[in-house]
């Protein structure tokens, strides 16, 4: 599907032109890819590292265009289940366009960072700086999710939840990696600056935009970290919940058996005592419920022994 787009005032808006600038291609069918290929010059295996995302980002020099291929975070949906997925995305600037390929719709140009656009080359830097905004978007919401989760860990007896923080950790090992590999090529789009004809104003821009992404990269590092170390302390809470729940049954099956064989000595089909006598059966209940009391203080007995904290030995004193 075809886009097109132009700069009016400075300003990212809808055109219908031919002469238009900017051409998106969202999912390009074959018709389209023949045509980026014939006419536009574009390499085939360039074109096809645009709309793979396992492919790493990188920057290109043909001989009409420079290709620039990014990493996105792809949009998130529920129907995901927690894992956040990359794609690439495709940016091929020539002198009087800027052809921009994708496997998903790009997201609207709007906003702070797309206006007063200057030229072609502007627009490309913050289409880039936008891609790194909406990482650390879904870096914030990742961490909002974290917590969510952990709050339910606490109380968990199931591994539902622990299989989603799982799933997050997966989608964090690969921002990690995008946002990596958009460094490497920021880095190599700063070192050949002058073969895009940036101005003053578009390599200070260029340098907060290498900044923004080390501060990125730095922010989904530091996460990953904290899942991988926590992952087992979390997997520990959810086993031990499970520990204190087998325990409280055991207690209370323990506590029923007592008055239970209480009651079932004095049913047996034998001659038993308080067989003929008038509170006979009051009498057999009240030395269940005894039983039952006597298992309680026994148990807290035993329970406060164990928690009884032992005395700090004293220190010796230092002599002169």
């Amino acid at each position: 599907m075809l886009k097109r787009y132009q700069i009016s005032e400075g300003r990212f808006c809808d055109g219908t032109a031919e002469t238009c600038p900017i051409h998106v291609y969202v999912n390009p069918d074959e018709a389209e890819k023949r045509f980026l290929v014939n006419e536009l010059k574009l390499d085939e295996h360039t074109l096809a590292s645009s709309l793979d995302p396992d492919e790493l980002a990188r920057l290109e020099f043909e001989p009409e265009h420079v290709a620039v291929i990014v990493k996105r975070p792809r949009s998130y949906s529920a129907e995901d289940l927690y894992l956040f997925r990359v794609s690439s995305m495709g940016l091929f600037l020539f002198h009087d366009k800027l052809v921009i390929v994708s496997g998903e719709d790009v997201q609207p140009l709007e906003g702070r960072q797309f206006q007063r656009i200057s030229s072609l080359p502007d627009l490309l830097l913050r289409i880039l700086f936008r891609t790194t905004l909406h990482y650390l978007e879904h870096l914030r919401i990742i961490n909002q999710i974290s917590d969510e989760l952990e709050s339910k860990v606490r109380t968990a007896m199931e591994n539902r939840h622990l299989i989603n923080l799982f799933t997050l950790e997966k989608g964090l090992v690969y921002y990690h990696n995008a946002i990596h590999s958009n460094g490497v090529m920021i880095d190599k789009l700063k070192s050949s600056a002058a073969k895009f004809g940036f101005t003053p104003e578009n390599l200070e821009y260029l340098d907060d935009l290498a900044v923004e992404n080390a501060q990125c990269y730095k922010q989904a590092e530091i996460f990953s970290n904290i899942f991988a170390s926590l992952m087992d302390a979390r997997a520990s809470i959810v086993s031990n919940n499970l520990n204190v729940l087998m325990k409280t049954l055991n207690l209370i099956t323990i506590a029923i058996m007592v008055p239970t064989l209480v009651v079932s000595i004095f049913s047996m089909n034998v001659r038993i005592p308080f067989a003929d006598h008038s509170l006979g059966f009051g009498i057999i209940v009240g030395l269940a419920a005894i039983s039952s009391a006597a298992f309680a203080i026994i148990w807290r007995l035993v329970s406060a022994a164990r928690t009884t904290v032992e005395p700090r030995p004293r220190r010796r004193r230092r002599h002169p």
